[in-house]
Parts: structure tokens; C-alpha cells; sequence
């Protein structure tokens, strides 16, 4: 479904993505972990074509995201929804208005209702009642701009779906209802998803494998099982340094000499 290959990038500068060659199969969930600046949120915008590699490709089903004409772009960004980090509303807009942006212009014309069909599925996919529709993003919690977020990126029924940090600042409860969402919209749509995470139970909820980047390439790739069970000093590392925030980081780990195992 996704094939990476040899993807580098380098910004301000310095080196971010080392020669990432991932594969994400068909309906398969991938947790994407790894410390600050290794480079999982680059990836991500690399998939949707927000970045463009140095060198190496993303291809969706053969199909290049880097070499796109914008046409082809805007095609292959359709058969997409991006959860950002922040959610990313726009804060003069309603929450309809919000979700409104993300349909498709044809379908709308074709349909009269189409829109409101597809705002009210989204809403009752991710738990948020109608009356949320004509409050502005100020006016919501941040679990429910959250959920509006999720509601906006499944909102065209995607094929795939790449969560930026969706779990990030929001409590136990949220929490737990994001990762109900993540696991609603794999199985209402069959989606293909890519979920950047610091959230170690998380992971043990939604994942079917784990990839931990570290300097910009792959170390592990795994079932989260394995990684949870790995007795590799990087991923007993990260692990420990997600549990214990205080932990310090091998000093080889933060070297550029980083070798992917």
C-alpha cells in the first residue's frame, strides 16, 4: 500500500531522514516512535507530499507522492486524512465550517446533501453531538478538537489515515477515546494507518507494528511484542526514557553515527 524507499531529507541543515525503506501493508496500523528530532513527523508529511525528499520516493500503490504533478497530487491527497498534532483548525471558522473545508467540491455539487451526511457521520464517528457544529475551536476542550481533528481527516472515508501525536496533552480519558477512534476508523474504512506516538499503552492498543527511528534511520521494526520484549539497548532506551521523562540519553544514541540494526 505504502512503500518508502530510501527516503533522505535534510533540514536547516541537518540530516533528518538517513534512508527510511519502510513498507505499510494494506489495513496494517504502524506505530511510528522514536525520540525528538528523529524524524517521524517528516516522514509522515513526506507520505502526504507536504515535503519532498533529497532523494528516495513514497509511492502509494506504484504510484510516486515526489515525482506528482499537482493534479496527481491532489488525487493521491484525497485517498488521505492527516490528524495533525495541534488539530489545526481554523479558529474563525465553526466546527462545520472546519469539517465543510475537507469534502470533496464535486461530490458537493453532485449532492445536495451530501455534506451534511457526511458532517453528521463523521461527528458520530468520533462521539461529538450536532450542537459542537456552530461553536468555534476557542470554544472546545482539547480532547474535543482533538476529536474534531480525527472527524475532519476521516470525513472522506480514506483509504489512509497518518495521526501526527494524537494522543499528546490530553488526559487518561481522552486518551483512551482517541485510541477507541483510531480503531473505529480502521475498521469502518479498512484504512491503512500511520500513528506518530510517544504513548507506550497506546501502542499496545491499536499497533500492528512498531518502527523506532533513531538518528534518522530505522532500528527496530517489529509486532509490538517483540518490541516490548526486545532487549535491544536503543529500544530499552526509548522505553525507558518515555516512562521516566528524567532518564538521560545514551550518549550513543544521539550521535549521527547512529547504524540502522
Amino acid at each position: 500500500m505504502i512503500l518508502i524507499e530510501n527516503l533522505h531529507k535534510r533540514l536547516g541543515g541537518e540530516r533528518v531522514l538517513r534512508g527510511i525503506d519502510l513498507e505499510i501493508r494494506r489495513g496494517e496500523t504502524v506505530a511510528l516512535v522514536g525520540s525528538s528530532g528523529a524524524g517521524k513527523s517528516v516522514l509522515l508529511k513526506h507520505i502526504i507530499g507536504l515535503l519532498a525528499p533529497d532523494r528516495g520516493d513514497v509511492r502509494l500503490e506504484g504510484e510516486s507522492v515526489a515525482q506528482a504533478r499537482p493534479k496527481q497530487l491532489a488525487r493521491l491527497r484525497r485517498r488521505m486524512g492527516y490528524v495533525f498534532q495541534d488539530a489545526a483548525l481554523l479558529d474563525s471558522l465553526t466546527v462545520r465550517e472546519n469539517l465543510r473545508l475537507a469534502l470533496d467540491d464535486d461530490a458537493c455539487e453532485q449532492d445536495r446533501e451530501y455534506a451534511e451526511r457526511r458532517i453528521t457521520e463523521a461527528l458520530e464517528l468520533v462521539n461529538l453531538d450536532a450542537r459542537v457544529l456552530e461553536r468555534r475551536p476557542a470554544e472546545l476542550s482539547g480532547g474535543m478538537r482533538k476529536r474534531v481533528g480525527v472527524a475532519r481527516a476521516v470525513i472522506n472515508a480514506p483509504e489512509i489515515i497518518l495521526y501526527d501525536e494524537p494522543t499528546t496533552g490530553l488526559d487518561p480519558r481522552n486518551v483512551e477515546a482517541i485510541n477507541d477512534l483510531i480503531l473505529a476508523a480502521r475498521d469502518r474504512f479498512g484504512s491503512t494507518s500511520a500513528v506518530v506516538t510517544h504513548d507506550l499503552p497506546s501502542i499496545r492498543r491499536f499497533a500492528d507494528r512498531v518502527v523506532l527511528l533513531v538518528g534518522g534511520r530505522i532500528h527496530f521494526d517489529g509486532p509490538p511484542v517483540e518490541f516490548f520484549a526486545s532487549a535491544d539497548p536503543a529500544v530499552r532506551s526509548f522505553i525507558g526514557r518515555v516512562t521516566d521523562p528524567s532518564a538521560e540519553i545514551e550518549p550513543w544514541l544521539a550521535t549521527d553515527e547512529v547504524a540502522a540494526s
